[in-house]
């Protein structure tokens, strides 16, 4: 096992790359395994500057194998514990894995079991994560094993412009900022916006009347429901921000509201606001029928990656790019109260509490499904991650939409 451990745009792939490409080249007779969270991260992350390194066409995006120096290299997505099936039956001599904390625990230990051929290797590429995970306990600090750690840090990477570095530093923050930049595995615990200042992330007013509007909403029946109204206009900064918040909270007004009452308040919250979608808790079913009968029809189901989501509010909210009017004061109470669950943590699982949660998810659900989703233009994280090492992050004709009118990105 050899694992390249450290902060994000360290190296550590390429790295990583040179390396299994020396191997592929190798008298070791057997096919290999290339694996990411998903094929297209995988083409994204490791077979496309695998390819460009040493000069040869990629392989098309679904391809589910390719022929380097007469090695056969299967390539799979592993986004949940169902991707087993495809390593079952498979004898390798080479395995590597992009984002090692992301793979299902099940295909790992499966994969294990594959590298059966003699001086059979495995090549992991990571961010930490909390000191509990699996790949920490039972690889990193197995001293049973045959294990190899390369630790990285930003610095590592020369040619990372040193604007960038001190840039996308200041983009994270508490725990995020210990894993991605420091490159530490450490625990979740505290607040999950522990940096959150109403001084430095709220707003008195909205800027402008927003060129388009979003609305997130969290649905609950005995839980608050909470709808959020976002304005977006990437000619001001910041460039986006929430304007409006509802709550109904049936412990507090000691009643219940049927679905078509929540319907008919939606259509109230949304009236005048060019509001060209509304993102729901993908298990509202019966309020989202509701929703379409009284007319309400630019309903999507949101999102609901939470640690990227929270990841990718966080960045918006650090850059000054996202703020919270001021009249949203539920909103703004819960940025303080929102916790990580600790117990949760040291069993290797990150998750906030389910508790003061409610306009925190309405949040998320429209930020982070809306800028990633919904349009080509937008941009996925590692995306970003590439296109600031490419050196466009200086030069504002070339930022994304939802950064335009940035001064910390101009």
């Amino acid at each position: 096992m050899n694992l390249w451990v450290g902060s994000v745009r360290s190296g550590k792939t390429w790295a990583a790359n040179a390396r299994i490409i020396k191997e592929i080249r190798s008298d070791i007779l057997g096919e290999a395994m290339l694996l990411g969270t998903s094929r297209d991260a995988l083409q994204r992350n490791v077979v496309t500057p695998l390819c460009e390194f040493i000069g040869i066409p990629t392989p098309a995006d679904r391809a589910n194998k390719m022929v380097l120096f007469d090695r056969v290299i299967h390539l799979l997505g592993a986004p949940d514990e169902r991707a087993q099936r495809a390593i079952t039956g498979s004898t390798l001599a080479l395995a590597g894995i992009d984002e090692g904390t992301l793979m299902p625990y099940g295909l790992f230990k499966m994969l294990q079991s594959r590298l059966s051929k003699k001086d059979a290797k495995c090549f992991i590429t990571t961010n930490p994560d909390s000191p509990f995970h699996w790949l920490k306990r039972e690889i990193i600090d197995n001293k049973e094993i045959d294990v190899k750690v390369f630790n990285f840090r930003l610095e590592d990477n020369p040619t990372l412009d040193p604007q960038f570095v001190e840039n996308i530093k200041k983009e994270y923050t508490g725990i995020w900022y210990k894993r991605y930049i420091l490159g530490q595995w450490v625990l979740a615990e505290g607040a999950v916006y522990d940096f959150f200042d109403e001084d430095l992330h709220t707003i008195l007013a909205p800027p402008t009347r927003a060129r388009e509007y979003i609305v997130g909403i969290d649905y609950g029946t005995t839980n608050p429901c909470v709808y959020v109204l976002i304005g977006i206009d990437t000619s001001q900064f910041p460039n986006m921000w929430c304007e409006k918040e509802y709550i109904f909270d049936s412990s507090i007004q000691n009643r219940q509201k049927s679905d078509s009452e929540y319907a008919e308040d939606l259509a109230h919250f949304i009236d005048g606001y060019n509001v060209t979608a509304i993102y729901v808790d993908p298990s509202a079913a019966s309020f989202k029928l509701e929703c379409r009968k009284a007319g309400i029809t630019n309903l999507f189901d949101a999102e609901n990656d939470v640690l990227n989501g929270i990841r990718f509010q966080t960045q918006h909210l650090q850059n000054g790019s996202y703020k919270i009017c001021k009249n949203c004061t539920r909103t703004i109470e819960e940025y303080g109260n929102y916790l990580w669950d600790i117990k949760a943590a040291k069993n290797g699982v990150e998750r906030p509490l389910k508790l003061h949660d409610h306009t925190k998810d309405a949040e998320r659900y429209a930020l982070f499904t809306h800028l990633f989703n919904r349009s080509p233009e937008r941009l996925h994280p590692e995306q970003i991650d590439q296109w600031h090492a490419e050196g466009q992050g200086y030069d504002s004709a070339n930022l994304p939409p939802f950064f335009r009118g940035s001064p910390y990105l101009s």
